[in-house]
């Protein structure tokens, strides 16, 4: 079963989560204590071979091997952190979105028991039916999936036994061949079911009926997602490049991390502890560390902290049923709250909780700022004065118009159309824009004396 010590940590207190390390079910220890037993043991044969086994010119060649392994373990020619790291962001993230997909009936089961309507046998039968298929869809999923769940159910015969199927729909579900995982069979007969039900004035409306099947495509959505991640895994050339580099890392270690005689004056080998203290716990950390991306890399499993989807599976199928058939318009009187009489009220503390009605209610981060005087001065800008004028932009004076002016269409030219633009200019520019406007006449003046007389304005 799943391990779960949130009540141990709710509050932050001395020696908090230290309780936590003796816990031994579902804990690192027993997940790891078998591949610690195998390099401690690995490492005392070596240091016992090193010691008494070896004569002292082999002694001298074990000694250069030693510091040439120890040479590569404490630098990076083998990255172990940065793989383990994202490899176990990677598989907590898959794990994390296979709960997420998890298909549950809860949504699902509202829209049926308020939108299929009939307190009578038939509409009884029809809210049921939805929801079995439902929770049939969603069995058939995780025995293809969960090792618990397919034990439980090893054949179709034990789910029509539990009550999922019924002999009739076993029959229509194996008469339809397909190659193919059909788990989606019986949300398809959901889907026919529910438009039965429309057809008969069940379902009262056609925006009932989308509902319905809007949280149906979810559900689907989410019992397929459940297959995906089962058949696309992390890439397995991953895997393996994460278990080959902490298991060659140790396995360097076991001979590099010997202690060597410190009368020969190597460097580092000063002492001679016979227990690699620190050793151990670097393979405590990181081949834990793997353990952790091993167990949650597939959560569908028989480890500790696996998914309990045969609790679920139970969970689901109670649920639904009490909503679509006991809860059914199974209303209490309404009648008038305990404050209706009262516009300011207050809901009683127990005296352990008294001390919380007495803390003010949070405003805001900036509600109890304070201010300064500067702070609090209203300052009025000055704004700078704006004229407003018109200038003529391009006219063309005319006596009036004439056929020259006509397109073929019969439109006036947008040549010849009088217009004005809006100027807004500050006043130290105006002599700046009426020198300007001076010069565009005097310009147009020179080019109107260079024209044909019947082309002159």
């Amino acid at each position: 079963m799943t391990i779960s010590y949130s009540l141990e940590v709710a509050n932050v207190r001395f020696y908090g989560f230290s309780r936590l390390l003796f816990r031994w079910k579902g804990s690192i220890y027993r997940l790891l204590y078998k591949e610690f037993l195998v390099f401690c043991g690995v490492y005392v044969f070596f240091s016992i071979f090193y010691r008494f086994l070896l004569t002292p010119k082999q002694q001298d060649l074990f000694e250069r091997v030693a510091l040439y392994c120890d040479q590569f373990t404490n630098s990076n020619f083998i990255p172990v952190l940065f793989v383990l790291g994202f490899y176990v962001t990677q598989a907590f993230n898959r794990w994390w979105g296979q709960y997420t997909s998890f298909p549950l009936p809860d949504n699902l089961m509202m829209v049926v028991s308020g939108n299929v309507h009939g307190a009578d046998e038939r509409g009884r039968l029809l809210r049921r039916t939805l929801m079995r298929y439902a929770n049939l869809s969603s069995v058939l999923i995780l025995r293809s999936i969960s090792t618990r769940v397919r034990k439980r159910f090893p054949t179709l015969e034990h789910v029509v036994e539990a009550g999922f199927m019924t002999t009739h729909e076993l029959k229509n579900f194996e008469s339809l061949h397909s190659d193919f995982n059909k788990y989606w069979m019986p949300l398809t007969w959901f889907s026919n079911l529910a438009s039965r039900a429309r057809e008969e004035g069940r379902v009262r409306d056609d925006i009932a009926l989308r509902l319905l099947m809007d949280e149906l495509n979810k559900y689907r959505t989410k019992c397929s997602l459940l297959f995906h991640y089962d058949w696309i895994s992390i890439p397995l050339v991953y895997t393996q490049v994460v278990t080959i580099a902490v298991y060659s890392y140790f396995a360097f270690c076991v001979i590099g991390r010997q202690f060597l005689n410190p009368e020969k004056g190597y460097s580092g080998h000063k002492l001679d502890m016979y227990v690699p203290v620190f050793t151990l716990l670097q393979f405590f950390f990181y081949t834990g560390w793997l353990k952790v991306g091993e167990l949650i890399i597939n959560p569908f499993g028989e480890d500790d902290d696996d998914f309990e989807t045969n609790q679920l599976i139970d969970r689901n199928l109670q649920v639904s049923m009490l909503a679509v058939d006991d809860m059914y318009q199974n209303l209490a009187p309404i009648v008038k709250d305990k404050h209706w009489n009262q516009r300011h009220f207050s809901i009683p503390y127990t005296l352990s909780t008294a001390a919380e009605s007495q803390r003010p209610a949070f405003k805001g981060s900036t509600f109890d700022m304070r201010m300064s005087v500067e702070d609090l001065e209203i300052h009025q800008p000055k704004e700078a004065p704006a004229n407003r004028a018109f200038l003529q932009h391009r006219t063309s004076l005319v006596d009036g118009f004439d056929d020259s002016l006509q397109n073929t269409n019969g439109s006036v030219n947008s040549e010849s159309h009088i217009y004005l633009t809006d100027v807004l200019f500050h006043p130290d520019e105006k002599d700046e824009t009426d020198e300007h406007n001076t010069n565009a006449a005097s310009d147009r003046e020179q080019e109107n004396a260079l024209l044909p007389p019947e082309q002159k304005y």
